[in-house]
């Protein structure tokens, strides 16, 4: 387990002054077994009347209202939290959904089918032609869990990561077009794949970070990171986390905070303005995590005959 505490601050510049709309933010992780939220705090400049509400899947959400024009909007979210790191091995997958296809039972394929179905076009079948080469062959069905992970590893070896600063998403056909996509658009791509083989998946905002990063504690924050990943519903196991910008499963480098059924539902940051056409934009993100000492580690007074402590480190 970890305790953290992650400072995440945007900030928008306006070239001239706009009028803000309502802004729906998503910072606000749930608590569950895997992580305790134990302190949350929210600093919006300019001032705002903000309330909180859950959505359809249980996201906190803040839905912040301003008045008065503006030249600059910023918002710092602080969460500490405890995260627990998954088990290395994954949970067993029951024997009837080990192999591919198969179907959800009936107690469960109501609340999954939106899960299963898929969102997004598919010109001339591209995708479902895409998906054909993780299927191993074997006879009576592909391994269910080493199919997902030969897409999620080939989507982080075989397409071109790239910095994209446009708002949404893209289609999946569209990166598989180009070969390069940003985090949010690999995740989407593995989601409708993973739905084309009848699997229940859906899309993960939070945040990656890099426990070697870790300082002591009291030392200065290391660099986190907003992302986006999946987790496919696999019976037995439960929803699985998939990241295939990294190529990663159920890593404990995955902070998860909203969750939704398409990429739209779980953004950060949703909101509108008015203002002159022309006005410009100037966007900073910036994310900062680091490690808290427990209470009762912080109090201890070492004894006057202990050893003096080694400097620690950053590799």
């Amino acid at each position: 387990m970890r305790r953290l505490e992650i400072v995440h601050r945007t900030r928008y510049d306006y070239s001239a002054p706009v009028t803000l709309g309502e802004h729906r933010l998503m910072f606000r992780p749930r608590d569950s077994h895997d992580l305790r939220l134990l302190h949350t705090g929210l600093a919006i400049e300019p001032a705002a009347q903000v309330r909180w509400i859950h959505d359809p899947f249980g996201n906190s959400i803040a839905i912040a209202a301003f008045d008065g024009p503006t030249r600059a909007l910023e918002l710092t979210s602080t969460i500490q939290l405890e995260h627990f790191g998954l088990p290395p091995e994954l949970p067993p997958i029951e024997e009837y959904a080990r192999k591919l296809p198969f179907a959800y039972l009936a107690e469960e394929a109501p609340d999954l089918t939106r899960y299963v179905e898929r969102h997004y076009p598919d010109p001339n079948a591209m995708l479902s032609s895409w998906t054909k080469q993780f299927l191993d062959g074997e006879e009576g069905g592909a391994d269910t869990f080493a199919t997902l992970t030969r897409m999620c590893k080939s989507i982080q070896e075989t397409l071109k990561y790239t910095m994209r600063f446009e708002p949404g998403t893209q289609p999946p056909a569209t990166t598989l077009e180009s070969g390069a996509g940003t985090c949010r658009d690999y995740a989407l791509l593995m989601m409708e794949g993973a739905r084309a083989f009848g699997l229940a998946a859906r899309f993960i905002t939070g945040y990656l970070y890099d426990p070697a990063l870790d300082v002591a504690a009291g030392g200065t924050a290391s660099p986190a990171f907003a992302h986006a990943w999946i987790e496919v519903y696999l019976p037995g196991a439960g929803w699985v986390e998939f990241d295939p910008t990294n190529g990663i499963i159920g890593s404990e480098r995955l902070i998860r905070v909203a969750v939704g059924r398409d990429p739209e539902q779980a953004m950060p940051i949703k909101g509108t303005f008015t203002g002159a056409a022309n006005v410009a934009i100037n966007t900073m993100v910036d994310v900062q995590v680091k490690t808290l000492v427990p209470a009762a580690e912080a109090t201890e007074v070492p004894s006057q005959a202990a050893a003096p402590q080694e400097p620690i480190t950053q590799s």
